[in-house]
């Protein structure tokens, strides 16, 4: 994991020690808008976090707590889900909090594709964003994805290999650790 690492955020996989911070980002009204609401308790995201390693070992999931570099301050999380017999990934919980470093929006999403694609040897992505988060609809079209459909709530989005060696191109600089 050594490899999962930017120019000023790296990501680690998430463990029970970590249900404290991922709680708390989740209940974070200023950060939850458009995400899944949780129910229970820090005690609840404890067991939840139990049960993913099991899926982490087995290659079916995995969790990521996004730290700055400089004093290893946790800043967020993403995470890889849905995988597909055909190559494919979901990313999504992807939440960061007011220490995030400038750069650390751009930085996890290219670490997250580096481990899929790279590490992982997935062929594609799919996800999807609330119609009403602008500000991540922006991101995910400026970094390359695509819309292939919508409904009521989402836009769902592809974003494909080729994709995403035009993005580690682009955004070499931030990828430098």
């Amino acid at each position: 994991m050594d490899n999962l690492k930017s120019k000023t955020i790296h990501l680690r996989f998430a463990d029970a020690s970590d249900a404290e911070f991922i709680y708390s980002l989740r209940i974070n009204d200023s950060l939850n808008q458009h995400i899944s609401k949780v129910s229970g308790s820090a005690e609840t995201q404890k067991e939840w976090l139990q049960e993913y390693k099991k899926r982490e070992l087995l290659n079916e999931e995995f969790y990521f707590i996004i730290e700055k570099n400089e004093g290893n301050c946790e800043v967020g999380t993403v995470r890889i889900y849905g995988l597909t017999n055909d190559k494919r990934f979901c990313w999504g919980s992807w939440i960061l909090n007011e220490h995030k470093t400038k750069s650390a929006a751009i930085g996890s999403a290219c670490l997250v594709y580096k481990f899929a694609f790279e590490d992982k040897q997935f062929k594609s992505s799919y996800f999807q964003v609330d119609k009403k988060n602008v500000g991540v609809i922006s991101f995910h079209l400026k970094t390359g994805a695509k819309i292939v459909s919508e409904d009521d709530i989402n836009f769902n989005f592809i974003f494909e290999y080729e994709d995403y060696i035009e993005l580690k191109n682009k955004y070499y600089k931030y990828l430098e650790a």
